[in-house]
């Protein structure tokens, strides 16, 4: 059984010449939209579809995407509030201090004084560095920055992270 991590989601169509406009979620996008790389469609109650990237642009805060063999709207629109997926075999070896996404979702903040702040639920890509949400019981989310002031520890295998939380971060968030 492979299994697929999520790279974006398909929101619109964009134009009529078959281009789908894609909320990323992956930090390497320039290599897993790059022309010819395969993209997996999964949508409920449907049977994923492999798809081949044909073209990649940026436009606004959007990925818009053509794929072979799909050449206009009626094609794609089919596809709209799908997820796009790679397999776990297209996934490149990271150095020590980096990480994919599902690999930070899910885990467990753990503040200087040991105490558990939530989990992380989302990861936004904001250019400069990314920034964590963190679900927090009884309280707003906390938005923490994935910086080496803030982030001390990630330890997978427990599956906690461990960060400095510095004055006034989460004043606003209580």
């Amino acid at each position: 059984m492979t299994n697929y991590y999520k790279v974006g989601k398909i929101v619109n169509t964009h134009g009529i010449q078959g281009e789908v406009r894609v909320i990323s979620q992956t930090d390497f996008p320039e290599e897993r939209y790059q022309v010819g790389a395969t993209l997996h469609l999964f949508q409920e109650g449907k049977s994923p579809v492999k798809l081949t990237v044909a073209s990649h642009r940026k436009h606004k805060n959007f990925d818009l995407l053509t794929f072979e063999g799909y050449y206009n709207i009626n094609m794609v629109e089919p596809f709209r509030d799908g997820t796009l997926k790679v397999s776990e075999y297209q996934m490149s070896e990271l150095d020590d201090d980096e990480y994919y996404y599902h690999e930070i979702i899910g885990l467990t903040v753990i503040d200087d004084n040991n105490r558990t702040l939530g989990e992380i639920t989302e990861i936004l890509a904001t250019g400069a560095n990314d920034v964590w949400v963190v679900k927090r019981k009884g309280k707003k989310d906390a938005l923490i920055p994935y910086i080496e002031s803030v982030v001390k520890e990630i330890n997978l295998e427990d599956g906690k992270v461990y960060v400095e939380i510095p004055e006034g971060l989460l004043d606003d968030a209580d």
